[in-house]
């Protein structure tokens, strides 16, 4: 028999993921399209009712990102400038309507290669927290995200918060994305940028793109490339020529692996740029 459940508390939720595999729901916006007409043929552990995880907190060292914490929340939420592309890509999840209730831990645990949260989540150096009845950890979400659908969590662990160091969430940052058209729509490559910048010199960038390989990656080489130089116009050219061997595009009915490696290039361009407070000019066609 397929059961139903809906914990009011985390310890309910982690007690009944101790005891049976279960398929565990948020804001559901992945689930129900993807199941289709077909019969549920899976436990169900609706975790809405759990009202401790949702929000975002402050602590001396952290930001906290509750894992049902929906993406209007964080649009509306005030936070340091470099959670911008966080906000950014919150505001490219499908429509307002979805953003109101799709989850940012269902936008991880999906893990969509074009998952939009991902890129300006790695560029804060974001970690998953998860618990289970007799423990609890952090990954780095670089350590969770393992592959198209595939996580680290395992069966009897819920995702209850995004953690972000407060050293990582400084800067000023940006996030760019390449669809076929403006709105609802799955990218073609997207990136995300975060800058330090003192005295006109970019002392640490950290540099993601989605939607190029199986899991969002960060591009170290660019990273160490931009170091050191003048926020100007040559940041954006550096990264029109850079080398992303990180990168390993498909072709696809959204765009080839030609065209996604190329935009790729060009949309880091543009975030790079927003990141550093200067125009775009730099524009990639669909």
């Amino acid at each position: 028999m397929i059961r139903y459940a809906k914990p009011a508390t985390l310890d309910q939720a982690l007690t009944l993921l101790g005891e049976t595999s279960w398929r565990v729901l948020a804001g559901s916006t992945d689930f129900y399209p993807a199941q289709g007409n077909r019969p549920i043929r899976e436990n169900i552990l609706d975790i809405n009712g759990i009202a401790a995880l949702r929000g975002v907190t402050e602590t001396d060292t952290h930001w906290l990102i509750g894992a049902r914490t929906t993406w209007s929340d964080i649009i509306q939420q005030p936070l340091p400038a470099a959670f911008d592309a966080l906000k950014q890509a919150a505001r490219e999840v499908g429509s307002p309507q979805i953003q109101n209730v799709a989850t940012i831990a269902g936008n991880l645990c999906n893990a969509s290669p074009a998952a939009d949260g991902v890129p300006a989540l790695l560029t804060l150096d974001a970690e998953v927290e998860l618990r289970s009845q007799a423990s609890s950890r952090h990954l780095p979400l670089s350590a969770f995200v393992l592959g198209n659908r595939r996580t680290a969590r395992k069966p009897n662990e819920l995702v209850t918060a995004i953690r972000v160091s407060k050293a990582s969430a400084t800067g000023t940052s940006a996030f760019v994305k390449l669809g076929a058209r403006r709105y609802l729509v799955i990218s073609i490559a997207m990136a995300a940028a975060r800058l330090i910048i003192d005295d006109g010199i970019v002392q640490q960038a950290a540099i993601a793109v989605g939607a190029c390989s199986a899991v969002a990656t960060r591009l170290p080489d660019l990273e160490r490339m931009l170091v050191g130089r003048p926020a100007d116009r040559q940041l954006a050219d550096i990264a029109n020529i850079a080398p992303m061997p990180q990168l390993s595009p498909i072709d696809d009915v959204r765009g080839s692996a030609g065209y996604r490696l190329e935009a790729a290039h060009r949309i880091v361009a543009r975030a790079i740029d927003s990141a550093a407070g200067l125009p775009h000019q730099t524009e990639v066609a669909a």
